[in-house]
Formats: structure tokens, sequence, C-alpha cells
């Protein structure tokens, strides 16, 4: 035994004593447990520090989920533009008009117009801010009685209505049905829906309803506006007749710019009340679009859409405009001009007149100043499509649906109560102004009584031509100043005595 441990500790037995062998293994043994006790513990240590690293992590992680997010970036708005200095349509002031004493009714008068490539840069990136509302919503109900298409509003609900708010819910026709247009009244093939609701920039719109006028085709139209604007011309299944027949519709949807929509189950008798559907409620058949431009069938869009929107509506900083009418600026004046023309019946309109004068309306003075007049010519409707002024639009439409379809007579009353709550407002621009980008025809009846053309080969007399108002077209740099793009025809005298009164009719003098 004792040789075997003399073969293992060769070295230790030389040099160490024996009686101190046992102490070197007691310390080497002590030694060994020494390490092995630091290791497990430093082992632990480092369990214990990644499970809290871990634990902490899981807490941080907690912690920031539990923290709420970031606001969102406040709403980005258009807030208008000033026009270069130097720029002629900075100083553009009308001229006085012509003094021609023989032609003393409306006229067209000069207009300070951008190029069309300058208007498409400054159209505006972000909306209009919309004051008063933000959040515009339309009722719909299934039954809503005879009134299929406005629904019936009670006059605790129209009150409502004219309580402008964030966050609203109103009336605006096509109560029924899907969506506007498929089963409300005034029913659109779906693939014209589609088309409609793809038109996310600029539409002009028009309509013809019993075949009463003819279709006119715009003028001096960019190739941009070609290519971007929607052109829709609404059409009832009389009217489609009637260009079938006449060879102008074949088998496309399209004469000439115009992209034809025909309308199916129109939700009212009379052809002024429906035509007053597509007028004010543009916002709901193209839902999608930024700005819309309105223009009665028998009127002629001689100037591009693009420069319209800017001069009456970008370089205004407004969401609405529309002409004022070029004589008669108060809206009993009004009424009292369209029971003498046999506009519509006469007790309906007093009706609607004392409805009003009940609701505080007044005659129209200089102390609703800067208001300039409360009766627009309203062939023409110029807006963005806005809360604001689709709440407008749709309130103006529920006084045509409620009273009488005299738009002229409801106006005021519905921008006077929204301006009493907001300081939203509407662009009144001069008539001679709106002469001067359409340009007026006539109806199809008086057209058909004319007589026609001579036939070929035939011997035509030629007669002198009409006076015609000074037309110059001044072009400076940027600029184009427009008197008139064609000269209007000569209206026609409905009854004896029509041209002694035209002479009462009143100058329009620039300011």
């Amino acid at each position: 035994m004792f040789k075997e441990k003399e073969g293992l500790f060769p070295g230790i037995h030389k040099f160490t004593p024996r009686k101190k062998v046992g102490m070197l293994l007691l310390c080497a043994v002590s030694l060994a447990v020494f390490l092995w006790v630091v290791f497990v513990d430093k082992g632990e240590d480092l369990q214990e520090l990644n499970a809290s690293t871990k634990t902490n992590v899981g807490q941080s992680a907690l912690t920031v989920q539990r923290l709420p997010p970031p606001p969102p970036p406040p709403p980005v708005y258009f807030k208008g533009y000033t026009l270069p200095p130097g720029n002629p349509c900075e100083g553009f002031t009308l001229p006085p008009p012509p003094a021609d004493k023989k032609r003393t009714g409306p006229r067209p008068c000069p207009v300070c117009y951008l190029p069309v490539e300058q208007t498409i840069a400054l159209m505006p990136d972000a909306p209009s801010f919309s004051p008063g509302v933000s959040n515009l919503t339309y009722i719909h109900e299934e039954n809503s009685g005879k009134h299929e298409f406005g629904g019936y509003l009670s006059l605790a609900q129209r009150n409502d209505s004219y309580d402008v708010r964030e966050s609203m819910s109103v009336h605006c026709g096509f109560v029924r049905g899907i969506r506007p247009g498929q089963q409300t009244g005034f029913d659109i093939d779906d693939s014209e829906l589609h088309a409609m609701e793809s038109c996310r920039g600029v539409v002009v719109a028009s309509a013809i309803f019993g075949a009463f006028d003819l279709i006119r085709q715009p003028k001096n139209i960019s190739e941009y506006a070609k290519k971007n604007v929607c052109f829709h011309m609404f059409v009832d299944e009389e009217t489609e007749v009637f260009l079938r027949n006449s060879s102008e519709l074949e088998g496309t949807k399209r004469i000439g710019l115009w992209r034809i929509v025909i309308v199916h189950n129109l939700p009212y008798d009379d052809p002024r009340r429906n035509g007053k559907v597509p007028k004010l409620l543009l916002h709901r058949l193209f839902p999608n679009a930024r700005y819309s431009l309105w223009i009665d069938a028998k009127l002629e869009l001689v100037v591009d859409p693009y420069q319209i929107l800017e001069r009456f509506l970008w370089r205004k900083n407004a969401s609405f405009a529309i002409s004022r009418h070029y004589r008669r600026f108060d809206v009993f004046v009004e009424a009292e001009a369209n029971k003498a023309a046999g506009k519509f019946d006469n007790a309906s309109i007093d009706y609607q007149v004392e409805f009003y004068k009940k609701e505080g309306l007044t005659p129209y003075s200089t102390a609703k100043f800067p208001i300039t007049s409360d009766v627009p010519e309203g062939c023409v409707v110029v807006r963005e499509h806005i809360p604001i002024s689709n709440l407008f639009a749709c309130l103006w439409f529920n006084e045509v649906d409620r009273f009488t379809p005299r738009d002229q007579i409801s106006f005021a009353i519905v921008r006077d109560k929204i301006m009493s709550k907001t300081n939203w407002t509407v662009n009144m621009f001069l008539d001679c102004e709106r002469r001067n980008f359409v340009v007026q025809g006539y109806h199809r009846d008086i057209l058909e009584h004319w007589a026609p053309p001579p036939p070929p080969g035939a011997t035509e007399i030629v007669h002198p031509p009409p006076p015609v108002a000074n037309e110059t077209l001044q072009t400076s740099g940027n600029v184009t100043t427009s008197s008139s793009v064609t000269d209007p025809l000569k209206e026609i005298p409905s009854k004896y005595g029509r041209d002694r009164k035209s002479k009462r009719h009143r100058k329009v003098i620039g300011s």
C-alpha cells in the first residue's frame, strides 16, 4: 500500500515530510470545496440577475404599452394666397360699361383669369377649413311616407338642422335605398354610379329633363381639363329618346365632352324640382369629388373650369360662390317678380314668403353689408365639397323640397341662418362676371320656332349684323383679361312691350 502511494506521489514524499501529507490533502480538499461553493453561488446570482433583468424589461414593455398614443398631427387646411406683386390681376378693376344707349340690359364684363398652367399649379393640396361643422352625415329613412326622396322634416327637425355644431346628421335627399342613385328615386345605373364615385377632382355637371334644352358643348377647355375633369350631363328617359332620335346619342354614352347619365324613376312630377337634385346635391352624387361647377343646360361654358375655380374660389379663399341677380337683390321683390311671370303658384309663393317673414327675414338694406344681395342668379354654382358648404346645399335643398322650387326665394334665409352660427359666407360675384364664362342660349321650344336654314344651293338673305358690345381680349404676361368670349344672341321678346321694359334694366357698373 505504501509503495502504491509512493508511486502516486513521488514528488510530494520527496519534498514534504510524511507528517504533513495529511494536512496538505486536507487543505486541497478545502480549497476545492471553496471553489465549488463560489462557482455555484455566482451561477445562482447570474440566474437571479437574468431573471430580474427579464422582469424589468417586461415591466418596461408593459409600461410603454400602457402609455397613451401620441396625438395625431393637426389637420392642414388651405388658407388662401395672394398673387405676387406686379401681377395684373392683383389690382384689376372693372372698367365702366360701354356707352351704348341701345343696349341697356345685362352684358358680360371683363374678368382677370390666370393662365391655365398657373391655375393648375395653384390648386390647393388641402381642403379649406370648415367652420362650425367638421363631421356631416345624412339621415336614412326607409319609411318616409309620401315624401320618398327628401323625407319629411318636422318643424323641430328643420330648426335643429340650423343649429350648426361640430357633428351633425341632416336630411339631404336620397333618404331611402342603399346609396344615392340606387333605389332612392333619381336612380342611376351601377356602372354610372361607379364612374361618378371615381371622380376625385373637379366635376362639371348639368341636366336636361323633359327634352327641354339642347346639349351645348363647352369651349376653350384645356387638354388637362379634358383629361382630368368629369363632365356629366344628367338626362331623363324622355330626353334620352330625343337624343337617340336626333342621332346625337349612339352606342357610346358620350356627346362631345359630356358623359350622358340617364336617370330613372324621377322623384318629382315637376321637372324644375327634379333639376334641383343634381344642382344642389352634387356632393352626394359625387362623394369623392373636391370641387364642382354646376351650369344650367341653357348655358354654354366658354372658360376652362380651373380658371373659374381659381378666380372665384381659391383667390377669394371661399368654398361657395354664386353670382348676384343682375337686377333684383331683395327677396320680396324677387317673389313678386316670380308671381308676375307665372313662375309658380302665387299662393305657394305667398305662403313661403310669409313663413320667412315670421322667421325674421327682412327686406334687403345696406345694414346687411358686406352682404351685397339676397337674390342669386342661380344658374351657376361654384363650390368646394367640404362639410359647411355641403350643409348649406343640403339645407337649401330641404327648403326647395318643403316649399316652392324657386330656389332664389329660399337662398337668403338659409345663408343668413348659417352665418348667424359661424363665420362662413358665400362669395356673391357680379352677374356680368358670370356672363363672361357662360353664354346664355335658348330653350329648345324657342329654337324650334325659328325658321329652318335654307336648303343647299338656295339664295340666303343676309341681314346686317346687330350692334354688339366692344369685345376685346387683353393679354398681359401672366393673365388673360376677357371681356366676352363670344357674343350672346339677342333675346327674343316673349310678349309685347318687352323691348320697352328692357330699357329700365339697371346697368352693371364695376366698383
